[in-house]
């Protein structure tokens, strides 16, 4: 009976399973590595007011570290990726707020591809995605709060965060397909 539940929690997932625990840590620490790159190497800084001038492209592969291998994944590659972009560039005093928000947005992409609340995945990873966009711009809205101690210059950072999360939600939304073709067959099923 437990088999039947698994197979059952493996066809609703959108979720690529690991067959060990040893492809899992080196996937994620694969993506973690992607994830920094991405943000350290891709990335163009805006005149807007606050922190929110930085477009980088390291979304681009937490999203798709959390859709293909879920929460777990997709939190780790986030929270550590970006956060050691910080550490790693003299921004310190924010390497605890991204770890913290940037984790969660790869938690909650993540959990959208386990639990697929929504049967079409193009619509599902969409939505999670906006979500994500979400969790950003709050999170971010009241990291600057308490680093900056003013209320209104964090509006600034808003319309680089929605462009940064937007063009990473384009890019992801049009590699999936073949992403996800690739990946099932480097990472078959266990049987």
């Amino acid at each position: 009976m437990a088999q039947n539940h698994e197979t059952e929690k493996t066809e609703v997932s959108n979720v690529i399973p690991f067959r060990n625990r040893t492809q899992e840590m080196v996937t994620t620490a694969l993506m973690i590595a992607l994830t920094y790159v991405a943000t350290w190497l891709i990335n163009v800084r805006l005149p807007f007011v606050g922190s929110g001038g930085l477009i980088h492209l390291g979304n681009v592969p937490l999203f798709i570290a959390a859709i293909l291998f879920g929460r777990k994944t997709g939190s780790l590659a986030g929270g550590i990726g970006m956060g050691l972009f910080d550490l790693l560039s003299g921004w310190t005093a924010w390497a605890p707020f991204t770890l913290i928000i940037v984790g969660f947005m790869g938690f909650e992409v993540g959990l959208f591809a386990e639990k697929r609340p929504f049967r079409n995945v193009h619509v599902n990873d969409a939505i999670s995605m906006v979500l994500a966009l979400v969790i950003k711009i709050v999170g971010y809205y009241f990291a600057e709060v308490i680093l900056y101690g003013n209320w209104v210059t964090p509006l600034g950072s808003v319309p680089g965060n929605i462009l940064q999360v937007a063009a990473a939600a384009v890019i992801v939304l049009a590699v999936l397909p073949i992403l996800r073709r690739v990946t099932r067959r480097a990472y078959p099923a266990a049987a």
